[in-house]
């Protein structure tokens, strides 16, 4: 089966494509570019660093990796929307929005057009078998399936958690 995996350059989702191909699929890393590069990275995700780490993984495993450039969607979709919040007062979850707006429609999207039948991610989440309900992880200290409750039946089927 061909698949697309989303690779931050973590261990979650290195191990999930790693998992993967030594199932046997066809895999194809993809990374998010979602900050402009400068030079204080403090940020917890999706750094130079971090995507220089996903394709020392991908060439590692000998699959294609692409880095896809959403900087201007996650500041459209993410930032912006959390400091408007924030000033009005709220406690807005960036992760939420991110996993939602800029990490799975797009990716998903992107992995249709690449002939993926599924997209995989390190997330510590669960997916009913024959069904797409979302489950929680194995080990309630890891799950994170609570960042993931906007996604539709839809998007689930399409979903793999190997992790």
């Amino acid at each position: 089966m061909k698949i697309v995996v989303a690779m931050s350059g973590g261990v979650d989702s290195s191990t999930a494509a790693g998992l993967l191909v030594e199932a046997g699929h066809e895999v194809i890393g993809l990374a998010m570019k979602t900050h402009a590069e400068s030079p204080k990275h403090n940020r917890a995700c999706c750094t130079p660093d971090d995507m220089r780490d996903a394709r020392a993984v991908a060439d590692h495993l000998g699959i294609p990796f692409f880095v896809l450039n959403y900087t201007d969607l996650f500041r459209e979709a993410v930032i912006e929307p959390f400091a408007e919040a924030y000033k009005a007062g709220r406690t807005p979850n960036p992760c939420v929005e991110c996993n939602d707006k800029v990490k799975f429609r797009p990716l998903l999207a992107r992995a249709k057009l690449l002939g993926a039948e599924k997209l995989a991610t390190g997330h510590y989440a669960r997916i009913e078998e024959h069904s797409p309900l979302l489950r929680r992880g194995v080990d309630p200290r890891k799950d994170q399936s609570y960042f993931l409750y906007r996604m539709n039946a839809e998007q689930i089927s399409q979903l793999m958690f190997p992790v």
